[in-house]
């Protein structure tokens, strides 16, 4: 990489923070963008394997004081408009116009001592670091539950499928009776510091172990030196009371194993819950429809109603009662992460009875007479 390139690269975009951002976030911003972007995690994927060798590039700058001081002091002073590149590639280049440069930065540094820490010559520099734990997979499973269970909460078995430590080879990768050994190029690192552009260290995978830090000589036949196999799990997993259909729940620590001593993954659970026959939900309330007769509705009834536990409460429907009219039953809906419960919600339905005999014929005709204009529901629509 030429002094150019480095000088026209966005580092803090690269990371997606401002160029303000506290030690803190610029590292949180690595963690979760290398563990996305990691060639592990992305096999035969060149734009995530590119991708990480960028944000590795980044924080290796970012993430050092010095530096990050130096790459901030250089782009000011570049943006500034002391120095322009070359168009086209041609004229000097950076390199050219700093050798043997007398010139001091605004700071009072000079110039080549200000880039002296990160320009280097043409040969590639390694550098040892421990390899660290790794996070095991989340994992992704689907239960079906009734509807009585949703809202009560219940306990499901489940059967998942994740990746962990090859049996064979208890997660070397290597052949029984055969050991890995530790990568010469990385030091067991798994990454590799280079400065083969000539301007600064950029980390990145090593390509030799492909960021393991362990060299397979003889594979394990079952897991062809990847040291890792699939695993089928029966467990039991709680779905808490109030779930919704197509409600999606974290299970934390029911992934797949670490690697390295790393925590385990996170199980999330699609749920899906059957209809019920008779009772609907809206939010943490059930809703219910029941049928009144004419009569109940016009007079006044109390009327028995279900819950969903089973249990039967009286529902009083006032003289005058219209169709669709919803009445609350406190306390009979969804129970909620706080311990209070919604209500149900009875939505009563009027019902025309579909034949009458001459008695019932008779005494709707001497309600209608007895009502006389005041029956006209259509009134209203004509004015006067």
């Amino acid at each position: 990489m030429s002094t150019k390139d480095w000088l026209e690269k966005d580092y803090y975009k690269v990371l997606g923070v401002s160029s303000s951002a506290k030690p803190d976030e610029i590292k949180k911003a690595f963690r979760k963008l290398a563990r996305e972007n990691h060639p592990d995690q992305n096999h035969n994927n060149p734009a995530a394997e590119q991708r990480f060798k960028d944000i590795s590039e980044a924080n290796s700058v970012l993430s050092d004081p010095k530096k990050r001081k130096e790459y901030d002091d250089a782009r000011s002073l570049f943006s500034g408009g002391g120095f322009r590149f070359p168009g086209g590639g041609q004229g000097p280049s950076m390199e050219d116009l700093f050798r043997n440069a007398g010139g001091a930065t605004p700071g009072g540094n000079n110039i080549s001592d200000l880039f002296g820490n990160l320009f280097g010559g043409t040969s590639t520099r390694r550098t040892t670091t421990s390899r660290g734990p790794r996070r095991g997979q989340d994992i992704e499973g689907e239960a079906t539950i009734d509807f009585t269970d949703a809202v009560a909460g219940v306990t499901v078995t489940m059967q998942t499928v994740s990746d962990e430590a090859c049996a064979a080879c208890s997660g070397t990768g290597a052949k029984s009776g055969t050991l890995p050994k530790v990568c010469q190029t990385c030091q067991g690192s798994g990454m590799q510091t280079s400065t083969s552009g000539g301007v600064f260290a950029v980390s990145e995978p090593c390509h030799d172990c492909r960021g393991r830090g362990l060299i397979v000589e003889e594979p394990c036949p079952v897991c062809a030196g990847s040291g890792r196999g699939r695993s089928t799990k029966s467990m039991q997993v709680r779905i808490p009371a109030g779930v919704i259909d197509g409600q999606k729940i974290r299970i934390k620590g029911k992934g797949g194993s670490g690697e390295n001593g790393g925590a385990p993954g996170d199980l999330y659970v699609l749920v899906h819950v059957r209809p019920h026959k008779l009772f609907g939900r809206k939010g943490d309330n059930l809703t219910l429809t029941v049928p009144v007769t004419f009569t109940e509705a016009a007079l006044g009834a109390d009327i028995s109603v279900p819950t969903l536990s089973g249990q039967r409460v009286t529902l009083k429907i006032g003289p005058g009662t219209p169709n669709g009219r919803t009445f609350r039953v406190r306390g009979k809906g969804v129970h909620k992460a706080d311990g209070s419960t919604g209500d149900l919600l009875v939505t009563v339905e009027v019902q025309v009875p579909n034949a009458l005999n001459d008695t019932a014929k008779e005494a709707l005709a001497s309600f209608a007479a007895a009502m006389g204009d005041d029956a006209d529901p259509r009134a209203s629509l004509y004015g006067g």
